[in-house]
């Protein structure tokens, strides 16, 4: 397959097959009628199913030095394309960065069962966004199937809850087909781990599953990206979402991409429990912004758009109702916990060094991406969107958003009389004792 390049100012981007589903039968060059939106059945998802784990690699490999991102559009002419920035890893090499997508034909399997439009796969359900997306998609009537990694403390709370959970890992794709029979929709809430280098889950593991709804017929795939993904290719995480966004645009799935800017569920480790217990908050100088949502709202806007034609193959901007920053929220923070803060600021400066720093040694280049992305969160940038329009599109009133205030307010006031609760008792333990 010939290589593509895309131009877009100054980004450049360089397109090579993948190996991933190369095996697999190419599409038909003949036009013919698609088939009807719910023709998929369980039976044909489960002989694709069987085929598709045959012909996946035990892992995703991709050429180049420092495995570039890479996969294709199997099309007749590739239409044009947003490119990518290519971006520097190190003092002698440097990282191409591709997306493409390359479509699996459907197979031609007698009929079997429907696939019911409630039929949901989470993936990354024990993640702070992903236990919120299934109790919300099991408040709402929805048959939930969780794909989780195996793990040594099973996910007993997701089936608690009534989902039925499944056992996968994106970095070993021959696990993935079989979690897919009988499922409608795929919500894809999962990211690598930060132990773990970014490109395994979040750019292979991801083709790998996208690859293989797309075969066997998944007719939606809800998508988290970050906001401004665009706009930082110099980072290698940001670089990834955008790179992802535009692979599952060219796959031909029926998607919605919602891109967030960040959760009001961080917040809680990072400042309140530190400033209950007296210990170092660490911050930085910079008077980046950042528009949190309730995990809870971002679900619940997930499945009003899921459910809504009009966000069909759109790509949304969730954000809270006000940008914040760093030391407006310790600050708030403070007074609802009534004592101050110990707050360690670190300058943006050091960011910068420490991750060029780290970009010298092969094992620290991981470390090195992840300071990158807290570099930008750590810049003058602005996390944040205007929201009347996916109000309107989604038939969202303003006032049911859930703010910062409220959230930490309320937080604070259930910890605090926890606190009070214990001291009461430990009062009476020794009067008692």
């Amino acid at each position: 397959m010939a290589a593509t390049t895309w131009r877009d100012g100054h980004r450049l981007l360089r397109i090579h097959s993948p190996p991933l589903l190369r095996s697999l039968p190419s599409p038909n060059p003949k036009p013919r009628a698609p088939p009807p939106r719910h023709a998929k059945t369980n039976a044909q998802k489960m002989a694709t199913s069987t085929s598709l784990a045959a012909a996946l690699p035990s892992r995703v490999t991709s050429p180049g030095r420092r495995a570039a991102l890479s996969c294709t559009t199997s099309r007749a002419q590739p239409r044009p394309h947003p490119v990518r920035a290519v971006s520097s890893v190190g003092p002698r090499c440097r990282l191409v960065v591709t997306c493409n997508a390359q479509a699996a034909a459907p197979m031609s399997i007698g009929q079997g069962t429907p696939v019911r439009p409630t039929s949901v796969l989470v993936v990354g359900a024990t993640g702070t966004l992903g236990r919120q997306v299934v109790r919300r998609a099991l408040d709402e009537g929805y048959d939930v199937r969780c794909l989780v990694r195996p793990r040594p403390a099973p996910a007993d709370f997701l089936r608690d809850w009534g989902a039925t959970v499944v056992n996968a890992d994106l970095s070993k794709p021959e696990t993935i087909p079989a979690t897919l029979v009988g499922v409608h929709t795929v919500i894809d809430c999962a990211t690598g781990r930060p132990e773990e280098p970014i490109r395994t889950v979040d750019w292979e593991g991801k083709v790998a599953l996208i690859q293989c709804a797309k075969a066997m017929g998944i007719q939606k795939y809800v998508f988290y990206s970050i906001h401004n993904c665009d706009k930082h290719p110099e980072v290698p995480l940001m670089e990834i979402k955008y790179c992802t966004e535009r692979f599952i645009q060219d796959t031909g799935l029926d998607y919605t991409i919602i891109r967030l800017c960040g959760f009001m569920q961080g917040l809680i480790g990072q400042y309140a429990v530190p400033i209950l217990e007296e210990k170092s908050v660490w911050g930085t100088d910079a008077p980046t912004r950042i528009a949190y949502m309730d995990t809870q709202d971002v679900a619940r806007l997930t499945f009003v758009a899921l459910r809504n034609e009009k966000a069909s193959k759109k790509l949304l901007t969730f954000a809270g109702p006000r940008a914040w920053t760093t030391q407006e929220v310790i600050t708030l923070c403070e007074r609802l916990a009534g004592q101050d803060a110990n707050v360690t600021t670190v300058p943006v400066a050091v960011l910068r060094f420490t991750r060029q720093l780290t970009r010298f040694f092969q094992w620290t280049n991981d470390v090195a991406d992840r300071l990158a992305f807290s570099e930008v969160l750590s810049s003058d940038t602005v996390f944040s969107a205007p929201m009347n329009e996916t109000y309107q599109l989604l038939g969202v009133e303003a006032k049911d958003i859930l703010t910062l205030e409220k959230y930490l307010q309320d937080y604070f006031s259930n910890i605090l009389k926890k606190l009070k609760g214990l001291k009461a008792q430990s009062k009476q333990s020794d009067i008692y004792f």
